[in-house]
């Protein structure tokens, strides 16, 4: 079972910390220990804790949709994960399984895949019976990602929940954990009982789509650094290129983002992966990101694309092949120049 995490000092906050204006907690969520746990924190860090009388969110939706978008990305709720979370689901090329210590994420990436994943307005819920959470996770062995639905770094501060399931992966020898942030306040994590079997990982991606359309996040040079302090930490660690992007000038600037990633683990014996995932989007994203962001400079143009389908019928445009070919022969040529040791565990 997880180590309930001890409320953080009232300091100062970090420039990248997200802090909601308005955090819920149900009476399902307070009746668990980590759930009072989560409360604790949020209260200790100046926040109110809005008690609310039944097991039901409310008060999330505006006039429009960029109102309702504001308002959910605002609003942390402490609530407690439906049993559908409990049943863990293959999610390659990533992982063996994936589950959820929190849902909805405090950044503003205007490429966010969470778009077209998740219903609702995007509040950022974190769950309160992580004691549950992971108990499921014991029926399975293998690799496991806990960021598919969320930044698990960019709530730590309020929730704790990644401290504690990084130390009860630390405590079994069946299981890996894996989870991928662009946050940076890693200092909670550095002397905990890892046992070397979590990865942790840095999403970036080339400056021009980092500087545009990353809202709310630490810069690449901050990941960069927070990832060699997990390193030096003893974490396995990783990169996690994405989404890839031919932008003018495409080669030159994902060769410098390699060459600081490069120097930012230069001179460690440090265990690395590599990630590369392009673009894509489906209809139903497309619609939901344009809603959000309407100025966007991100290209959704379809006709540009390459349809594929799922088994399910499901529409996605992706890059057509030519881009595909192109993109993949230089970043990769550039990850073997430039981090020669890192495995690249697959490009998609």
């Amino acid at each position: 079972m997880p180590t309930l995490q001890q409320p953080p000092a009232a300091v100062a906050a970090p420039a990248w910390r997200w802090m909601p204006r308005r955090v819920v907690a149900t009476p399902a969520a307070l009746e668990e220990p980590h759930g009072r746990a989560i409360a604790a924190r949020v209260e200790a860090l100046g926040l109110e804790v809005e008690r609310l009388p039944a097991n039901r969110l409310t008060g999330l939706r505006g006039d429009d949709e960029r109102a309702t978008y504001r308002t959910a990305k605002s609003t942390l709720a402490i609530v407690t994960a439906p049993a559908s979370k409990l049943r863990l689901s293959p999610i390659p090329p990533s992982a063996d399984w994936q589950f959820s210590i929190a849902e909805g994420c405090p950044a503003h990436c205007q490429y966010c895949y969470l778009a077209g994943s998740l219903s609702g307005p995007p509040v950022v819920r974190a769950y309160a019976n992580l004691d549950a959470i992971l108990a499921a996770t014991r029926a399975h062995q293998g690799s496991f990602e806990v960021s598919c639905y969320t930044d698990p770094l960019g709530i730590e501060h309020l929730t704790g929940s990644l401290a504690a399931t990084i130390t009860a992966f630390g405590q079994r020898d069946d299981g890996h954990l894996r989870w991928v942030t662009k946050f940076d306040e890693v200092d909670g994590l550095l002397g905990l009982d890892h046992g070397g079997r979590t990865r942790a990982r840095v999403s970036v991606n080339a400056p021009s789509a980092t500087g545009r359309m990353e809202g709310g996040t630490a810069p690449p040079a901050r990941r960069l650094a927070a990832l060699r302090r997990v390193a030096e930490a003893g974490y396995p660690v990783g990169l996690v290129v994405a989404p890839i992007m031919p932008v003018d000038g495409w080669r030159e600037e994902y060769r410098g983002l390699l060459d600081q990633a490069a120097a930012a683990l230069d001179g460690l014996d440090a265990d690395v992966t590599v990630e590369c995932i392009t673009h894509r989007f489906t209809p139903g994203s497309k619609d939901v990101l344009l809603s959000w962001y309407p100025g966007t400079k991100l290209d959704l143009d379809q006709a540009g694309r390459a349809e594929k389908r799922n088994r399910f019928g499901g529409r996605k445009f992706v890059y057509p092949a030519p881009v595909m070919r192109e993109l993949r022969a230089g970043i990769e040529a550039d990850l073997a120049d430039r981090l020669p040791t890192a495995e690249v565990l697959y490009w998609t």
